[in-house]
């Protein structure tokens, strides 16, 4: 009999992983690889090796005003030997970034385009981030890597539902109105939206619905009211930020990663195992941390309370914080690697990824550690922490590589969407199966 993750689920497993972060804080060796100072010569230059050969054909697209099929292929083409010098992939690790990451991100941004043309890049990004954590559980679960419907639903739930409760800009009572409407929608209820903003988001829903019907795959729903919840929780949580105790901060966090990723699972898989589900929702409280790390200097701005901005506000160094962390992070890796039928060289990708994501959050947010810590970090970094702080200005921004690329691949046209439902059409149709007495009025 598979798990029902209801909340009393969600609070037994934030328990238990709370207790495993708890049990990585003792003294522990870390198993990382370390690079000389030569070694990272030899990465940095390949990576502006290839930084510039990108930024040519960048060049040739910002005058053109899109990249054609042979400047994508030329762009993609410098990928194999950068991976390969820079970061130390395999070729299989190479493979799956090449023909699997990259060609799912370009059709999940046109698809998020073409549903919606007023998306900001901002917030495609941000969902093709959740696109690529759902297609990455694929192959850790015996799958193949392909984007789906229920992905791109769940996925865009993100800037329609997740960034409207999060805005400082909405009233906690619209906020809670909102939720409330949705959570019934989550359920199966067929409430007609109020206006565009729940229009979008009922689409969404109707995109998971018509995949993964509610009778055939309870554990998907479970898990939507299950990150639901936890936004909601995060919602209460900003009200009261000050007066949290570490303790309940950090089960906050690890709900709201946690079930997030538990979500992932279940869009991208169906029908969870045990272990499958125990593995997301770790992997869902692993990146949760990690973007509190790299999220210090902006949550204490604006005041957000994670386990990191607490401590960075007491004048604590977060040293031994982000050691916990990488401890931590090769516990989750384990999880992965006991998974009976996930492929042993994304298992590998993933430890190394995940790795690479906490040093990067070091370089960017080292106002925070202490000198030791920090020399002794960027020793386990293939890349010195100055050239990726450096590296990293150049390439974002609003003029920045990252979104020249990014909007000439979403502007591309030979792009294959037939196995997706029509975007330009979603809009109505989802509205019809609803409640076709209200479609025409609510999208006006």
């Amino acid at each position: 009999m598979r798990s029902c993750f209801n909340w009393p689920w969600v609070e037994s497993q934030v328990s238990a992983s709370t207790a495993a972060w708890g049990e990585c804080a003792a003294p522990h060796s870390l198993a990382l690889p370390q690079f000389s100072p030569r070694d990272q010569q030899k990465r940095e230059d390949a990576y502006d090796e290839a930084l510039l050969a990108v930024e040519r054909q960048a060049k040739q697209i910002r005058r053109k005003g899109t990249a054609s099929a042979d400047a994508r292929r030329r762009i993609v083409d410098v990928f194999p030997r950068f991976a390969s010098v820079a970061l130390g992939l395999e070729d299989d690790a190479i493979h799956t970034l090449n023909d699997g990451f990259l060609p799912i991100g370009t059709q999940f941004a046109q698809w998020a385009k073409r549903f919606d043309p007023a998306l900001s890049i901002a917030d495609t990004t941000q969902a093709c981030r959740n696109v690529w954590t759902a297609c990455g559980l694929q192959p850790l679960m015996g799958d193949g890597m392909e984007l789906t419907p229920a992905i791109i639903g769940y996925s865009l739930l993100y800037p329609y539902s997740d960034n409207y409760l999060d805005g400082e800009g909405t009233s906690t009572v619209h906020k809670l109105e909102f939720s409330s409407r949705f959570r019934d929608r989550l359920c199966g209820l067929g409430i007609p939206p109020r206006n565009l903003h729940e229009t979008k988001v009922w689409a969404m829903v109707r995109l998971i619905e018509e995949q993964l019907p509610r009778p055939q795959f309870p554990q998907v729903y479970d898990s939507l009211l299950a990150i639901h919840q936890a936004q909601e929780d995060s919602i209460a949580q900003s009200k009261r930020g000050a007066t949290l105790n570490e303790v309940d901060l950090l089960r906050l966090s690890c709900a709201k990663g946690g079930t997030s990723v538990l979500a992932d699972a279940c869009l991208s898989h169906g029908l969870l195992s045990d272990i499958e589900a125990r593995f997301a929702f770790d992997w869902g409280f692993l990146l949760q941390l990690g973007d509190d790390v790299q999220d210090v200097q902006d949550d204490l701005k604006h005041g957000s309370a994670t386990l990191f901005s607490r401590a960075a506000e007491a004048g604590l160094p977060l040293d031994n914080l982000v050691r916990q962390l990488l401890v931590f992070c090769e516990c989750v890796a384990n999880e992965a690697h006991a998974l009976p039928r996930g492929d042993p060289a994304f298992k590998r990708l993933l430890r190394t990824s995940w790795q690479s994501l906490i040093l990067m959050a070091v370089a960017r947010s080292y106002r925070f550690f202490s000198p030791a810590f920090l020399a002794e970090m960027e020793s386990l970094s293939p890349f010195r922490f100055h050239f990726q702080r450096t590296r990293h200005k150049r390439l974002s921004g609003r003029r920045g590589l990252y979104r020249v690329l990014f909007e000439s691949f979403v502007a591309s046209e030979d792009t294959d969407l037939s196995h997706l439902p029509s975007p330009e059409n979603w809009l109505g149709r989802s509205l019809i199966c609803d409640r076709p007495e209200v479609a025409f009025a609510s999208i006006g």
